[in-house]
């Protein structure tokens, strides 16, 4: 894709908005934790810094000019976009899944972020509390939990159920901590969706769907819980997107014994070609998961975090889109019904949540 050329009245390309989020100071504590990501989503952490600070860089100086466009564009648009690269990221995965395998695939790719992040964070362990590293270790082992078990689903799953499944991780967190009986209602509405996916199957027959699937879809959702809550350590302990770069390196560390033999079987085996295979980890790996953190972030600057938070429970709907589109994968009336269940619950539990 040819970059887009930067004037005064063109949009910025999403390597701005990459670049102005990882120089951003690090978020204040006691804020929401994040998802698939390490900072906290909460309100936008330069919101009460001068204007003059938010173009600032790591050392203080001021970013140049080209770095602050990201501004121009509509919060919502960029938190819409982020979902859609990471969906589309996962699509492109899938045929991966063939030559290189699931655990492969998977931890080229976290190994390919890892390299990514820390040559532009560039870390500091030195100095830093134990626990504050046990933290980000186990923050990179649930995201490799995470990424790995979610692959696995959507090789056995379409898209759009692997990923309504996996959302129940951060939706059971919010029910977890609610203080409102009426959230009760909304924890049921999302059991009812998860009824219909699972109990009906892709066609309605109940048939259909691959249970060692269904198995890896739960264990996703297991990992997400507790990555988002091993977030909110990470995120308070590490500026910007430092914690991400080391609980990406040790996720990848964590899946080396799983993946590296199949992974490397694929590069080696006969008729395959090294080159392409390991740019196209490459080019998936910046869509899942640098580009879209960093876009988040970026959104996150200038959006309340309760509106971010109801945009993100769009996502089961846009995986199930890119999985139509990229993947041709038809959902079935009780299946798009289910993905509805849970949309509206997470949507229901954000509004009614406590401010």
């Amino acid at each position: 894709m040819p970059t887009p050329h930067l004037s005064e009245t063109t949009a910025p390309a999403p390597a701005s908005a990459a670049a102005e989020a990882l120089a951003m100071p690090p978020a204040p504590k006691g804020e929401p934790a994040g998802e698939r990501g390490g900072w906290r989503r909460g309100g936008a952490p330069g919101s009460e810094l001068p204007p003059e600070a938010l173009s600032a860089g790591p050392t203080g100086r001021r970013s140049p000019n080209f770095l602050r466009r990201p501004e121009r564009i509509p919060a919502p648009l960029l938190c819409l976009a982020a979902m859609l690269l990471v969906q589309l990221g996962i699509a492109l995965s899938k045929p991966l899944f063939g030559p290189l395998g699931v655990s492969g695939t998977t931890f080229l790719r976290l190994g390919f972020a890892a390299v990514v992040l820390l040559a532009a964070t560039r870390p500091t362990l030195r100095g830093r509390r134990p626990r504050d590293l046990a933290a980000a270790a186990l923050l990179g082992v649930a995201s490799a939990g995470m990424t790995f078990l979610f692959a696995g689903a959507i090789d056995r799953l379409p898209m759009g159920t692997a990923a309504t499944i996996e959302f129940l991780g951060p939706l059971a967190v919010a029910l977890v901590f609610a203080r409102r009986a009426s959230h009760l209602v909304w924890a049921l509405l999302a059991a009812g969706g998860v009824a219909l996916l699972t109990l009906l199957g892709e066609d309605g027959g109940g048939s259909s769907l691959d249970p060692v699937g269904l198995a890896y879809a739960f264990g996703a959702a297991a990992c997400y819980a507790a990555y988002i809550l091993f977030t909110d350590k990470v995120g308070a302990a590490f500026q910007g997107f430092q914690g991400l770069a080391v609980s990406m390196t040790v996720g990848a560390l964590a899946l080396a014994p799983f993946g590296l033999g199949q992974a490397w079987d694929g590069l080696t085996a006969p008729g395959a070609s090294p080159p392409v295979l390991l740019l196209s980890v490459a080019g998936v790996s910046l869509l899942v998961p640098v580009i879209p953190y960093a876009l988040e972030m970026t959104a996150l600057r200038r959006m309340p975090q309760r509106v971010f938070s109801v945009l993100v429970s769009l996502e089961p709907a846009v995986s199930a889109l890119v999985g139509l589109v990229v993947l041709g994968q038809l959902l079935g009336a009780a299946q798009l019904a289910g993905i509805g269940c849970v949309v509206a619950a997470s949507v229901g539990a954000t509004l009614t949540g406590r401010r």
